[in-house]
């Protein structure tokens, strides 16, 4: 556990969101969550082992070996989760769809909320997702980009054209900027877009009379996303202005987005991990 502890960043870690807290939910502390999340988990599972501490940053780390019935649990393949109190992230590795209930269960009981749901984000750098929600990275965006484009002494054949070009490359560096920010982006290693809609297309009335959706996934991946969407806009590989729907990530937190006809809903995405 101390060893996942200082490198949280061995697997795919998944966001989840507790949801219409009780009363009493603020006054929670690390011991009394200890006793309840032990307590309930036990009940609901009989062959359960657990380890929680609480590490230096107030994050409360659990480590669970998962058994059923018939076995004891497996210490191989343990489910890691951590949780701020006060707040109302969950962030979990290494669950299955069949543990996932009776881990919800336990945390709604011990969190004192009423329900849990998926946040629609996940990543591979615990730290990156945490500060994204919980907005403790540093982003900036600037009103003009202070590019130094204007400055370089360049020789060229055509100063008319020289300006034109340069105009051309602030702009994209500015409304990528004004887009993504100035600063350091979270590192994120995807985005997933679903698409639902009626298919419209007069040259194709089989597609179009369809009583079903048209639905197709559109998937944008890189060890660092966003800082290569950023590239893209403000070197020309995209097109500007940037749609909102991919710079809206780092404002919204999320990287999971479905979306219907005209409008952008709430992710419908089955929580299996």
């Amino acid at each position: 556990m101390l060893y996942i502890i200082d490198n949280p960043n061995q697997g795919m870690w998944h966001v989840f969101q507790l949801v219409d807290p009780e009363p009493d939910a603020q006054a929670v502390g690390f011991i009394r969550f200890k006793e309840q999340f032990r307590l309930h988990l036990t009940e609901l599972v009989r062959h359960v082992s657990m380890k929680i501490k609480k590490n230096t940053d107030e994050a409360i780390w659990i480590r669970i070996a998962w058994g059923d019935s018939y076995s004891q649990p497996n210490n191989m393949l343990p489910t890691y989760v951590v949780h701020y109190l006060q707040t109302p992230y969950v962030f979990v590795t290494r669950l299955k769809s069949k543990q996932k209930p009776l881990l919800f269960q336990a945390l709604i009981m011990a969190t004192r909320h009423k329900a849990i749901k998926d946040a629609n984000l996940s990543g591979r750098k615990l730290t990156e997702i945490r500060d994204l929600l919980m907005q403790q990275y540093g982003q900036v965006f600037p009103a003009r980009y202070p590019s130094p484009l204007e400055d370089r002494n360049q020789t060229v054949s055509d100063p008319h054209l020289h300006q034109e070009h340069t105009k051309t490359e602030l702009n994209r560096h500015q409304m990528a900027y004004e887009a993504f920010g100035s600063g350091k982006l979270p590192q994120l290693q995807s985005a997933v877009y679903k698409l639902e809609t009626k298919f419209k297309d007069p040259t194709n009335q089989t597609m179009t009379k369809r009583e079903k959706p048209f639905k197709c996934v559109v998937t944008f991946a890189s060890t660092n996303l966003l800082e290569s969407l950023r590239h893209c806009a403000s070197s020309g590989i995209a097109s500007t202005p940037v749609t909102p729907l991919l710079s809206s990530i780092p404002r919204k937190g999320r990287n999971y987005f479905v979306i219907t006809d005209g409008v952008q809903e709430p992710s419908r995405r089955n929580n299996g991990l």
